[in-house]
């Protein structure tokens, strides 16, 4: 039997199974090679895709580059019949394909509209047409898009963003002067595709909508004037949503766009070990932002990563309350991050205490963070470097909950489905004494392990060896999530800012690493409480 026949006989095995959505989860192991041209040889029998076409359209969407001329080629035929076209277009959407532009075209003419309704001149696309022609990059589709701005009946906050990945800044003016009509996901969704045009043009706009919105529109108006200006002024400390508004409108109200020389203010020291401090005006080159919206979700706001200089280095996932947290590296961040880090190393060789002085020399590098409030937490954390995904707690917590569940297809699940796709350090067990009943603690980091210096390493082994305590700075938060509405989960998580040949060091040697934690107090407060009490330094 040939590769393809048995790529073919496995598959069709698998799409007969009890859950044919399994088929990929049942194909990672031991996958066979040429699926992409065998789940193709599939959809085009007639007998195959009538029993199994949805499944194989989602099944090309998880074999990446070979499913993804699969789906161009079998979508650019027009034989297939209208409703697997469409859930072909939607997979190729989701994957963020390009598709030629006279395709998209000739499937609008004989194509009827996701509601099921025959084709007619003037009938709005459907969702998935819209967003296949905002990621076309063919500006010929921007006057019909724009079109779709003043129809009710339109999916108008997909053809605002797809305006926005098209870059047809003529439309600018246009998005932002309907901001007063959009509602719910739609304002969300204009806003956001202000964004993406960066066009400073929209700032008037803005600046005018701020003034008239009500209080649950001014996070967006707000978020898209720091994205367009760079000026990012500080905000209270969790205000209800009324002292928000009142705020935001205040901080904009004189009309100011240009950013203000960064200030690192209300520092308090309130132990040797806690410090509390604001940045004003924060550079921003080390975040958590939101990444831009995913090709055919409804949802304009979604994931976000941890970012160096806008440059994604973990994707963090969305804010959502009932899913599980993961973290997934996406790329190291360019060496300015490393120098950056490296600016706050002197006082790090032997710190044992906080002090004011420490926060003032370090003013300049806590000015790159982003606005906001902040605790800094001197910790002895007791961290291991793992490097198995079935020793690591982002898997370990899915076991965890199958064996509170009785549910044995948890472990269906392979450690690498789980894994944030790199080595890193994790507290030895869970956080003792919180009030959630699991507190798992990851620190990742932000630069290869595999450009660690082992000299330094040893250098720094040998220190620790003679009672020295070297102290690593890690970047972090507090995540609490209840998942699936059943499982209440909390994380200490962070990145290490500077640091990464200590903590190897500590690890190695088995002993708690000396941590600086940094974290935004706008959240997580009883977490951290948690963590320092356990963890706080006692030198």
């Amino acid at each position: 039997m040939g590769e393809r026949d048995t790529a073919r006989t496995r598959l069709r095995a698998a799409l007969r199974a009890d859950d044919p959505w399994s088929a990929p989860h049942a194909l990672k192991t031991d996958r066979p090679d040429r699926l992409a041209e065998a789940a193709e040889e599939l959809y085009r029998s007639d007998t195959d895709r009538a029993a199994f076409g949805r499944y194989l359209t989602r099944f090309l969407g998880t074999l990446g580059d070979p499913g993804d001329a699969v789906l161009l080629r079998l979508f650019a035929e027009p034989v297939f019949p209208a409703d697997d076209r469409r859930d072909l277009l939607r997979t190729a959407v989701a994957r963020g394909l390009r598709l030629p532009a006279e395709l998209l075209r000739a499937y609008a003419d004989h194509t009827p509209p996701s509601d099921g309704k025959e084709a007619r001149t003037g009938h709005p696309p459907a969702p998935e047409l819209v967003d296949a022609m905002g990621l076309s990059g063919d500006l010929s589709f921007a006057p019909r898009l724009g079109a779709l701005l003043s129809d009710p009946a339109a999916p108008r906050g997909r053809a605002a963003l797809a305006l926005g990945r098209l870059g047809a800044r003529e439309w600018t003016a246009p998005i932002a002067g309907r901001l007063s009509e959009a509602i719910g996901l739609d304002h969300t969704a204009f806003t956001v595709a202000l964004e993406l045009m960066g066009d400073p043009a929209a700032v008037p706009h803005l600046l005018r909508r701020l003034a008239e919105s009500d209080e649950e529109r001014v996070y967006d108006v707000h978020h898209a004037l720091v994205r367009l200006t760079g000026r990012d002024p500080l905000l209270p400390e969790r205000p209800s949503r009324t002292e928000h508004a009142a705020a935001v409108r205040a901080v904009w109200a004189d009309g100011r766009t240009e950013r203000a020389p960064v200030a690192v203010r209300n520092l308090v020291v309130g132990s040797g070990t806690r410090a509390r401090f604001s940045v004003d005006g924060g550079a921003g080159r080390i975040r958590v932002a939101f990444d831009p919206p995913s090709p055919g979700s409804s949802w304009p706001r979604w994931d976000r990563s941890l970012t160096f200089d806008r440059k994604p280095l973990y994707r963090v996932g969305s804010s959502c309350g009932t899913c599980e947290l993961g973290l997934t590296l996406l790329d190291w961040p360019d060496e300015e991050a490393t120098r950056i880090a490296a600016r706050m190393r002197g006082r790090l060789a032997a710190l044992d205490r906080l002090d004011t002085a420490l926060f003032l020399e370090w003013s300049p590098v806590l000015g790159e963070l982003e606005t906001g409030h902040y605790h800094a937490l001197l910790l002895d954390l007791p961290l291991e470097r793992v490097t198995e995904p079935a020793r690591s707690w982002w898997y370990r917590r899915v076991a965890t909950r199958a064996e509170e569940d009785g549910d044995d297809s948890a472990y269906d699940d392979r450690p690498e489905d789980h894994w944030p796709g790199i080595a890193h350090f994790q507290l030895t067990t869970p956080v003792p004494g919180g009030r959630v009943p699991r507190t798992y603690g990851a620190v990742l980091p932000s630069q290869p392990p595999e450009a660690l210096d082992p000299t330094t390493v040893a250098r720094h082994a040998a220190a620790l060896a003679a009672g020295e305590r070297p102290a690593a700075v890690v970047l972090g938060w507090i995540d609490d999530r209840y998942v699936e509405a059943r499982h209440e989960e909390r994380w200490l998580v962070g990145a290490v800012l500077d640091g990464h040949h200590r903590l190897t060091a500590y690890a190695a040697a088995g002993l708690p690493a000396r941590v600086l934690f940094l974290a935004r107090a706008e959240g997580g407060a009883e977490g951290l409480e948690e963590v320092a009490a356990a963890y706080g330094c006692r030198a």
